[in-house]
């Protein structure tokens, strides 16, 4: 519980205490925008270092290489745990913003953060508002942010990593019409920091593969049409090799 303890205080005391810095980074975001995105980006990646160290977690990275550094993308990838995101932020080379739940906009000071970063919230429940949200990410991706989406919707809880809740197609949308690659993540162990043994957070081997740029207009008809079963069977493939791994 020692772990848990540490990363909770972490958490609330950075956004009790980055209370100034916000107002510092509106005040520079009224001047020159590009700038307080990248600092806004380097302060929450700094800290989600901290909170993963606090973990104790041993983390793998594999085929960082295929992220390109100079053009927006829409990352996709598994989703169990509420780490994959500070694991998978704190790797992300150019501003990038990340769809989460309609729920988080209402969490005070973090929700600040999170618009600082072009996050965007999803109402699952409100499909015209989820519509408007893709294509507020569309709009992202052509002004030079990257986005990324867990497209199950929700955690996976299934005992075998490899038993993915189904991806919705509408999330691939931002990248066919925002003309950009999509590059898959698989995430294995992730739950085994937290969620496997929950409420303590234990020490774990995770692996993050980035797997090989997808480009849309490059794939046939049918995996265009179906790019969400198409890019899951990218990542479950990932998955089943990192397995022997963990």
């Amino acid at each position: 519980m020692i772990r848990f303890c540490l990363v909770c205080i972490t958490v609330v005391g950075f956004l009790i205490l980055s209370i100034p810095l916000l107002i510092v980074e509106w005040g520079i975001g009224k001047f020159t925008p590009m700038k307080k995105d990248i600092s806004s980006l380097r302060i929450i990646q700094a800290v989600f270092r901290f909170i993963l160290w606090l973990t104790g977690a041993r983390i793998t990275v594999i085929g960082e290489e295929n992220v390109p550094k100079d053009t927006p993308v829409l990352y996709i990838g598994n989703h169990r745990s509420f780490f994959d995101i500070l694991l998978t932020y704190t790797r992300c080379p150019i501003r990038t913003g990340y769809v989460a739940k309609k729920e988080m906009e209402k969490v005070p000071l973090l929700s600040n953060w999170m618009k600082y970063l072009h996050c965007l919230f999803l109402d699952r429940k409100d499909i015209k508002q989820g519509l408007k949200t893709i294509l507020a990410a569309v709009d992202k991706i052509k002004d030079g942010i990257s986005i990324c989406i867990f497209p199950e919707g929700t955690r996976s809880r299934g005992e075998d990593e490899l038993d993915m809740l189904s991806f919705h197609e509408g999330s691939f949308k931002i990248a066919t019409k925002g003309k950009c690659p999509i590059i898959p993540i698989a995430l294995s162990n992730t739950a085994g920091i937290w969620e496997s043994h929950f409420p303590t957070i234990k020490p774990a081997h995770v692996i993050v593969e980035y797997g090989k740029p997808i480009y849309p207009d490059e794939l046939d008809k049918e995996d265009k049409k179906h790019l969400g079963i198409y890019t899951q069977n990218v990542i479950r493939e990932m998955l089943t090799k990192n397995k022997e791994l963990i």
